[in-house]
C-alpha cells in the first residue's frame, strides 16, 4: 500500500495542476493606472488588450474579458522562461504569441493555444476601483 501512495505522490508532484505555473520567477508587482491612460485605451471594450512594460518579469499584458472583467498576465513565455521572451499581442487581441518559440496563449484565461506551450501564462490579481485598475501579486 505504501508503494501505491508513493507512486500517486510522485505523479501528483510531476504533473500537478495544469494551470499552475511555477517556472516564472516571482517578482513584486504593484501597478496602478487610470483606465483613461492613453496606453490603456484598448481596454475600453471587451476583447481589448494593452501592454505595460517595466513590471513583472517581461512586462504585463492586461486583457478585458468578453464578459467585461479584466485579466493580467506576465508577458514572460512559459516556454524556456529563462530566456524571458516576452509574448506579443496578436490581432485581434484574443491571443498572444511567443516570437521565440511560436507558442500561443489565450488571453481569456492564459491557457496554451499552440505548442510548444504546455503551461499557462503567469496570472496576476486585478482590481478595479472607480477609474483605476490595480495589478498586484
Amino acid at each position: 500500500m505504501k508503494f501505491c501512495s508513493g507512486i500517486f505522490l510522485l505523479v501528483f508532484l510531476l504533473f500537478g495542476c495544469g494551470k499552475e505555473n511555477l517556472n516564472i520567477p516571482n517578482v513584486a508587482v504593484n501597478l496602478s493606472r487610470q483606465l483613461t491612460d492613453p496606453g490603456l485605451i484598448r481596454l475600453s471594450s471587451p476583447g481589448g488588450a494593452a501592454i505595460v512594460n517595466n513590471y513583472g518579469v517581461a512586462g504585463i499584458v492586461i486583457y478585458r474579458t468578453l464578459s467585461g472583467g479584466y485579466k493580467a498576465y506576465d508577458r514572460c513565455s512559459t516556454v524556456n522562461p529563462e530566456k524571458q521572451c516576452a509574448v506579443e499581442l496578436d490581432e485581434p487581441s484574443f491571443t498572444v504569441t511567443d516570437k521565440c518559440s511560436g507558442a500561443k496563449y489565450l488571453l481569456e484565461d492564459g491557457s496554451p493555444a499552440k505548442a510548444p506551450a504546455v503551461l499557462s501564462l503567469k496570472e496576476y490579481q486585478v482590481t478595479v476601483a472607480g477609474n483605476t485598475i490595480y495589478v498586484t501579486n
